[in-house]
């Protein structure tokens, strides 16, 4: 808008000629008129130099007067009391993420109320600083924390100077599909100067989840924050977690980039960049780190009251850990010196304990894991957990890596001043991007997945298309949602083949449809792959092709593309709703279509899901998801509208 009023008024002080050839001629003068013109210039030239110096300073005072306008109209924006973005931003308090010890898990059912503002600041989580886009000017975002069956009301007042939402990652949002937060699928961002209540129960479901932006890459920029869902019930956490524990902690890994998102990605998605995702210079737990200044000359950097992420825990008993990969790109190998682990959860689903000392994990998984203290004799007071980002699945060098964030695990008092002395485990890292090998988990709560109604296959991959554009494809098909028009408000009128419509038991037999989804990857990157408002089991798997020769073509599904033999199929196998996909190989899922509405299933590489590897499924007609009275239609449209008018009526 500025250069815009620049320019404007270099017009009319007579700077810019657009009719003026390069020799200031214009080329219309032929004959007499271009003689008495040249005449007339001829005589006036004594007087330039007087003409150009009122020139410039009549631009000068203009553009002064633009500048004190801008200044006043943001001074006169913080005193209609919004979020300057010269508000001191500050790191979250380590306590903020220990989970309350006298929590109420018989408590009935209430409403669990927050407010949040959404500005834009600077801080340096590591020591250098970057531009943020924070809740309440403090990083990472505020833990949530409910019973099952609590109602959740958050209500985002959008400060910054993008548009922005909210989803609920891993939540069934049963009845209440428009707030899942999808920006193209469920809904239109919400505007600067915009405000919006998400509204939500949380019903069917507990464990480890979180929330993040979902418009554009937001999220990596500091829209995160982790959410807990407790069983209900006196003795509902034994009846789930077979390991006692007293206390229960989060543990939030990221990569961290020191530029926006937003000229990342502009970057990437430019012809040319053969889907060379671009690389985290380092990494955080629970939002904290510490950088080497020195290394980093071009950086503003200062680690005054940076620290590493501190877990003081007991010596006496056991504790649950509850990580969560919040990463726009990066797969982390997480371990504790000197400790095995068990898992206990994942992706929300509770598991009998197995024991491991090493935890791979892709960006929107998680897992619990609970860790008992060694013996007194071999207690060492102070141990290192270690996050080492999979470098090997990154696309180029990148000279300010720092691949590992280390955090301190302390059995003592003296956490400030003691230096852990342990030792990393010798066993090499593995070279290949792919999931914790989870053939060995089991649930706890036996679910046998039923037959099958509707195979589909997917075939990802990545290609070069006109332009030279490097874009995710499944079937040929790249996703492109449209921000004002969400997928759920034009329900019937979505003709995109990534758009992909499953009969609710009204419309077909009368039973709910069974989905089965062989997933091929055809690319040299792995894809953890996301499926909204559900959970699915995860079948099989292998590298290479599908031991089957029946799949039909990416278009058709007229017979199932695999199925395992009845003896070898699990009869509890895990369910999740975030599987990694490696390197040329596949995976088989499934799931039941009971649930309502537009749901999206993309790849949660963030730079992978806006080059467009993705699709959505539309479950049931639209009688089945919209609310009785459309007050959310209403609210939508009043964001569609305001963000129309923000995109100049695009």
């Amino acid at each position: 808008m500025l250069r815009t009023r620049l320019q404007n008024l270099e017009e009319e002080v007579g700077l810019l000629d657009s009719s003026a050839d390069g020799d200031g001629v214009n080329s219309e003068f032929t004959g007499d008129e271009e003689q008495q013109w040249k005449d007339k210039h001829e005589a006036t030239q004594h007087h330039e130099p007087q003409r150009r110096y009122t020139r410039n300073l009549s631009v000068a005072l203009l553009l002064l007067c633009i500048v004190l306008v801008v200044i006043r109209q943001a001074l006169a924006r913080r005193d209609d009391g919004q979020t300057s973005t010269t508000t001191s931003a500050r790191l979250r308090p380590e306590e903020d993420y220990i989970l309350d010890a006298a929590w109420d898990f018989k408590a009935p059912a209430t409403t669990r109320e927050y407010t949040w503002v959404i500005a834009d600041h600077d801080l340096n989580p590591d020591g250098v600083y970057r531009p943020m886009i924070l809740i309440n000017g403090t990083f990472p975002g505020p833990l949530i924390e409910c019973n099952e069956g609590d109602e959740i009301v958050v209500h985002v007042h959008n400060q910054g100077i993008n548009a922005t939402s909210i989803h609920w990652h891993g939540l069934y949002q049963n009845s209440s599909n428009w707030m899942d937060g999808t920006v193209g699928v469920t809904q239109c961002p919400i505007p600067p100067g915009y405000s919006f209540t998400y509204r939500f129960n949380v019903s069917g479901q507990t464990g480890t989840y979180w929330y993040h932006s979902h418009m554009s890459m937001q999220a990596s920029d500091g829209l995160v924050g982790p959410l807990i869902i407790h069983a209900k019930g006196s003795d509902a956490k034994k009846a789930i977690q077979k390991l006692p524990y007293a206390q229960d902690r989060i543990v939030m890994l990221s990569d961290h980039y020191y530029d926006l998102s937003s000229s990342l990605l502009v970057h990437y998605l430019s012809p040319g960049s053969e889907n060379a995702e671009p690389v985290p210079p380092s990494a955080l737990i629970n939002g904290r780190n510490i950088r080497n200044c020195s290394a980093l000359p071009t950086r503003t950097c200062t680690t005054t009251a940076r620290t590493n992420a501190l877990f003081a825990l007991s010596s006496t008993t056991n504790t649950r850990l509850r990580i969560l990969n919040v990463a726009a790109f990066a797969e982390f190998s997480l371990q504790i010196d000197e400790h095995a682990f068990d898992v206990t959860e994942v992706d929300g689903t509770d598991v009998h304990p197995q024991s491991i000392h090493r935890l791979n994990i892709s960006p929107a998984q998680r897992y619990s894991i609970v860790v008992t203290p060694p013996a007194a004799p071999k207690n060492k007071g102070a141990y290192w957990m270690r996050a080492r980002m999979l470098t090997h699945c990154f696309a180029y060098e990148e000279p300010e890596l720092l691949e590992e964030v280390w955090g301190l695990l302390s059995y003592t008092t003296t956490t400030t001043t003691t230096t852990p002395q342990t030792t990393d485990w010798p066993q090499p890292i593995e070279l290949e991007c792919r999931d914790l090998n989870t053939s060995s988990l089991t649930p706890l709560r036996v679910l046998p997945a039923p037959p099958p109604t509707l195979y589909l296959n997917l075939r990802t991959s990545f290609q070069s298309r006109d332009w030279r554009l490097s874009r995710g494809y499944i079937n040929e098909h790249s996703l492109r949602l449209n921000a004002t028009r969400p997928v759920l408000y034009d329900f019937q009128l979505t003709t995109d083949p990534l758009v992909y419509g499953i009969p609710s038991p009204e419309e077909g037999n009368g039973e709910y449809t069974v989905v089965s989804i062989l997933i091929q990857n055809f690319d040299d990157g792995a894809h953890p792959f996301h499926l909204h408002g559900y959970k699915f089991w995860v079948m099989d798997e292998g590298a290479g092709y599908p031991p089957s020769s029946a799949s039909p073509s990416p278009s058709t599904h007229p017979s199932p593309p695999y199925a395992p033999e009845p003896s070898l199929a699990n009869p509890n196998p895990l369910r999740r709703d975030t599987v990694t996909i490696p390197a040329y190989s596949w995976t088989r899922i499934q799931f039941v279509a009971d649930n309502p509405g537009a749901w999206a299933f993309h790849c949660h590489v963030g730079w992978h899901a806006e080059a467009g590897l993705g699709m959505v499924f539309l479950v049931g007609g639209r009688d089945e998801v919209r609310d009785e009275d459309e007050g959310w239609r209403a609210e939508g449209r009043r964001l569609c509208d305001g963000y129309k008018n923000m995109k100049g009526g695009q």
